[in-house]
């Protein structure tokens, strides 16, 4: 398994803002990038139950309006909106935690563009991880997805989970841990603070966090 790390980080827009929802703090973590297809197979691709588990997880449920979801050893959730072929959303619910994600397509220069965004409540999890605790695991799904795109070939989970701990998927996980370091900088995070978090996260993917600190994950 061998990707160009540089390049496909390179392709991703990030950004994290900061915002009131439900009165509560909170923060939105958002992708965005083009992919060599059309909107139509796009969507299908991110909604369809047969095609789902051959870039990210097999899932399980109604991938409908109201449809309740799960993925397999991940997060589960209820769908919120769902407009074919250009947006749908829903509760990302994981670890006694619930997140909310919400996913744009559209035609971009005979491409098809995906903006994803993962808003949280603002809490202690936040605050010891930042923006990367999810936005490395949704840059590795949004890179899987650019090469089942690409080649129409599933990825094969075991080979995905041994390249992660290998020297270049360890690579990947700086880079983007760096990239939302610089993210979280420029929605006004004092860089002193945005660097700690994102230490704390990438030193986790990596496999080289102390036993005694909390996941970072919330089911991307």
């Amino acid at each position: 398994m061998e990707i160009d790390v540089a390049r496909v980080l390179g392709l991703v827009t990030r950004s994290v803002t900061n915002f009131e929802k439900d009165g509560k703090a909170a923060s939105a973590v958002t992708l965005s990038r083009l992919y060599d297809t059309s909107v139509d197979d796009l969507w299908d691709a991110v909604t369809s139950k047969q095609r789902i588990p051959r870039w990210f997880l097999p899932v399980e449920g109604e991938l409908q309006l109201g449809g309740r979801y799960q993925l397999k050893g991940n997060a589960g959730g209820t769908v919120t909106a769902c407009t074919p072929p250009t947006h749908f959303a829903a509760t990302w619910e994981f670890g006694g935690a619930t997140t909310w994600i919400d996913v744009k397509l559209a035609a971009e220069r005979g491409q098809a563009r995906l903006t994803l965004e993962h808003t949280a409540i603002i809490g202690d999890h936040w605050e010891q991880f930042g923006p990367g605790a999810v936005g490395i695991g949704w840059d590795l799904g949004i890179t899987g997805l650019e090469g089942y795109l690409a080649t129409g070939t599933s990825v094969d989970h075991e080979t995905a989970e041994a390249w992660m701990m290998s020297a270049e998927g360890k690579n990947f996980m700086a880079q983007s841990g760096e990239y939302w370091r610089m993210a979280h900088v420029a929605c006004g995070v004092d860089p002193d603070a945005a660097k700690q978090r994102s230490d704390r996260t990438i030193a986790f993917y990596r496999g080289e966090t102390p036993p005694d600190v909390a996941h970072p994950g919330t089911g991307s």
